[in-house]
């Protein structure tokens, strides 16, 4: 299979596990051992590698995310980097384009797009392989996935197909069918009527052959060059690929898809998810009633007598909230202006645990043989306290081994960075006026040494 995961989301929905760089696909909350977790974006990730082991994977996503799709999963993916927010229109363009241009990817390969958060089974990722078939077999300009419908949703769009069967799939032996229209998402009435005309919730999942895309970018952005499109890609208009493409295309088929599939957006689906009611420290008595506790934090939570309640605790704040209320949590979270608490990176992560007018105080967490970059501050000085593992220090091209206890002090505008031997865990004290994320200065990895 060829892949394009869809990799978006401004994390304000499942808040305070998820912030500005860690969406909720990258919340680890599905149980694969006694104390271990996996993500969404893990989870996705690991079952189309059981479904197919050579499926060429691309995510398209914005740079901020890019550090942490390669700290679970690693640098074996391709990633086309949106440079700005511009809806999925442009975001798929893009990655149509990264594949031609950058990855030399043939103008006649089948290519698959469907989000990369959703709560699936390995049929799924079968049925996105027929899906690609049938693009292969040119059924129509554009194949969709329709979701069977299991109650009357107002949350999803509507595929209604056209009566008669066109053909079935090559794996899970699914109708196909033309297209007859798109509805908008309705009232529960109206959903009940959608899903008596055999109706399929539009899961955002369809294939096209990748010069499909290609024309469009042509017709409608002015470029399918991948390196014009990035360039420009901030004055690019913002606009859904449903509105761009799919409803003015006339020739469209839909492959209907009968397995699980839910939508994790919200605090409450999310819980339904879960195979137990704590991670983390925390504890229920006997009395309460479908509550959960996630929770990041190194302090216990206790909970007596509750009833259909969410509690989750990060860094980033603490949520206690009725199930079905927690959906209408996004205006309240667009409210706060905190900075990014945590964060993984690349080569690891940070936690901030200590914030002052005048000071940060973050625990950076190394993975063994990764580095941060090689990098200065204009606006702040630094302390790093060695507090777990071995590494090697760089300050202004000076070498110097730590361990367990040594202490690295940088004046502002000396260049600096520190490589894992092993696990290394240190605490970064950030000292001065205006301390900032983008005070950053990076330099090239030849200038070290």
């Amino acid at each position: 299979m060829n892949l394009i995961l869809l990799s978006g989301g401004s994390g304000k929905r499942l808040w305070p596990l998820s912030n500005d760089v860690r969406s909720k696909q990258f919340i680890k909350i599905f149980k694969t051992g006694e104390d271990t977790y996996e993500s969404m974006l893990q989870r996705v990730y690991r079952q189309i590698r059981t479904v197919d082991k050579e499926a060429v994977i691309t995510i398209a996503t914005s740079k901020s995310q890019v550090s942490s799709i390669h700290n679970q999963i690693g640098e074996e993916v391709g990633i086309s980097v949106e440079p700005a927010r511009r809806d999925t229109f442009p975001a798929i363009a893009l990655a149509a384009a990264y594949l031609h241009d950058v990855q030399n990817v043939p103008e006649d390969e089948a290519v698959v797009v469907c989000p990369i958060d959703p709560f699936v089974e390995e049929d799924y990722f079968r049925a996105l392989s027929d899906l690609q078939k049938l693009s292969e077999n040119d059924t129509a300009a554009l194949t969709l996935m329709g979701i069977e419908p299991t109650y009357p949703s107002e949350k999803y769009g509507y595929i209604l197909p056209q009566e008669e069967i066109i053909g079935t799939s090559e794996i899970l032996q699914a109708p196909v069918q033309k297209v007859l229209s798109f509805k908008e998402k309705p009232d529960v009435e109206t959903a009940k009527e959608y899903i008596a005309k055999n109706a399929l919730w539009n899961g955002g999942v369809f294939a096209f052959r990748l010069r499909y895309v290609l024309q469009k970018a042509k017709e409608y952005l002015g470029s399918a060059d991948y390196y014009t499109l990035f360039d420009n890609y901030e004055n690019l208009p913002k606009i859904s690929f449903d509105y761009a493409v799919v409803e003015k295309e006339s020739d469209i088929a839909v492959m209907r898809f009968c397995g699980e599939w839910r939508d994790l957006g919200t605090w409450n689906t999310l819980t339904e998810s879960m195979e137990e009611s704590v991670i983390g420290n925390g504890i229920l008595n006997e009395t309460c009633e479908n509550v959960h506790v996630l929770n990041e934090l190194d302090m216990p939570i206790l909970c007596m007598g509750l009833k259909n309640i969410i509690v989750s605790a990060s860094p980033e704040g603490v949520l206690v909230s009725d199930k079905e209320q927690s959906s209408y949590i996004k205006p309240y979270v667009d409210a706060f202006t905190n900075p990014v608490m945590f964060a993984e990176k690349s080569w690891g992560s940070f936690k901030v645990i200590d914030v002052q007018e005048k000071s940060m105080t973050i625990l950076v967490t190394l993975n063994p043989g990764h580095q941060m970059n090689y990098h200065a501050h204009n606006n702040r000085n630094e302390v790093w306290t060695v507090i777990e593992g071995k590494g090697r220090t760089i300050v202004d091209g000076m070498e110097q081994q730590v361990e367990e206890g040594d202490v690295i002090t940088m004046e502002r505008g000396c260049k600096h960075t520190i490589i894992a031997e092993t696990t290394l865990k240190l605490i970064e004290v950030q000292l001065g006026e205006n301390i900032s994320v983008h005070d950053k200065q990076k330099f090239r990895l030849d200038e070290i040494g």
